[in-house]
């Protein structure tokens, strides 16, 4: 590859270097990557399809991870007017202009709270259907009636409904933003819900929302305060540990640590492994105690703690163990094609690097778009293995399948 086009990760990464007047050598001691590796990375022979490694320069170069991956990425299909970024400036104004202190200027909505929970609900299902357009357009009014309610109800009821907004913040908005590359606007909704959750003075929930900030201190390249964040959400949880929905939070967080501590490459592989398999193993102990569920409009049970076995071997690069992992796990059961999508993506980012098996990677990829096609097209580590993929010799089918792909994403094939 001679030529990079200027939109590709490694071009970005070398413009960044250079601006800032830092060498490769330099960069490498920094980021603890190899200067061999930054100079492949630069040259496009090789991708940056790891989040710890992503991570990593960010952080050395000063800048933030979506600035380096390029995010958020422009719609490439038809259908731009009805996609989720379309609605991105409505939702800024709203996220923008709402407070608990300041709600909006409107007429109390004449709503029950029942239907306002129903619409909570939609709204969390379509962000797991990986709807993001549908869910995106909706959020500004849903949000403006929920703070309308709030300000107008007192005792119980104000109660029932500080719940509902912190709902209704996450995880459909917070991590919409956050898969979408709107990292930004993804920490005010996070603390939106914060500002809800206080007044209701609630351990569990206060660790809710920890558990949310995680999220976004990881997209913002963070994850060491990430992990910090989320251990403390943890401890809360454990003084208060009873009931089915506490229980499944403190699952996800230990889930939420294992992802910090693969994205912290100062810890040598071994260790990071050996800490990723006990949150790992910690949560599969609570998984089997909650079974399946729901609880906070989240998945928490067996098939998520498989699906991110999958995920967290992937990103620590062991991936024979994370193809290994697929076993067993049957993501549909779920019911959330967002979840489906990672699952099958990060299949594919993992075959990808395996001997032989670049054309079972493209079809991994391509159930993963079948699945959620809002939610691929967005992720910047699939981009990155798709790109990988194009500079390789692969059988004619699925050389026709990828390029397909790539256009669809925006790539140039």
């Amino acid at each position: 590859m001679s030529e990079l086009p200027e939109d590709h990760i490694g071009q970005r990464l070398r413009s960044a270097r250079r601006q800032r007047g830092v060498s490769l050598r330099t960069l490498a001691g920094l980021s603890g990557l190899s200067t061999g590796f930054l100079s492949m990375v630069e040259n496009g022979h090789r991708h940056l399809d790891r989040t710890g490694h992503i991570t990593a320069l960010a952080e050395a170069l000063r800048m933030a991870p979506s600035e380096l991956t390029g995010q958020p990425f422009a719609p490439a299909g038809p259908q731009q007017a009805e996609s989720a970024h379309a609605a991105i400036p409505a939702l800024r104004l709203a996220l923008m202009g709402m407070t608990m202190t300041a709600p909006p200027d409107r007429p109390t909505p004449g709503t029950p709270p029942s239907v306002l929970a129903d619409r909570v609900g939609e709204a969390n299902r379509l962000y797991h259907a990986a709807e993001y357009g549908k869910v995106a357009t909706g959020l500004p009014g849903l949000l403006s009636d929920l703070h309308a309610a709030v300000e107008a109800a007192d005792g119980g009821e104000r109660r029932r409904l500080l719940r509902l907004l912190a709902d209704a913040y996450h995880p459909a908005c917070t991590l919409l933003l956050k898969n979408l590359g709107y990292t930004d606007l993804a920490f005010i909704a996070v603390t939106r819900a914060a500002e809800a959750i206080a007044e209701l003075d609630d351990p569990v929930h206060t660790a809710l929302s920890g558990f949310f900030h995680t999220h976004v201190l990881m997209a913002a390249g963070s994850p060491a305060q990430a992990l910090t964040r989320a251990d403390q959400a943890a401890d809360e949880v454990e003084r208060h540990l009873s009931g089915l929905e506490a229980h499944a939070l403190l699952g996800e967080l230990h889930l939420i640590r294992a992802t910090c501590l693969t994205q912290d490459v100062r810890r040598s592989g071994a260790d990071r492994a050996r800490e990723v398999a006990g949150h790992l193993s910690e949560a599969a102990d609570l998984a089997v105690r909650t079974g399946e569920t729901k609880a906070w409009h989240l998945n928490f049970g067996p098939t998520n703690v498989g699906i991110h076995e999958v995920s967290l071997n992937t990103d620590l690069g062991l991936h024979g163990a994370a193809v290994a992992a697929r076993r067993g796990v049957r993501p549909r059961v779920l019911k959330a094609p967002g979840r489906e999508a990672a699952f099958h993506a990060d299949l594919g980012r993992s075959l990808a690097h395996l001997r032989g098996r670049d054309a079972d990677a493209v079809a991994e990829l391509l159930t993963a778009e079948r699945a959620a096609p809002q939610r691929i097209h967005a992720n910047a580590l699939v981009r990155e293995t798709v790109s990988g993929l194009l500079d390789r010799q692969l059988p004619s089918h699925a050389a026709r399948d990828l390029r397909g792909l790539a256009h669809r994403m925006g790539l140039r094939a």
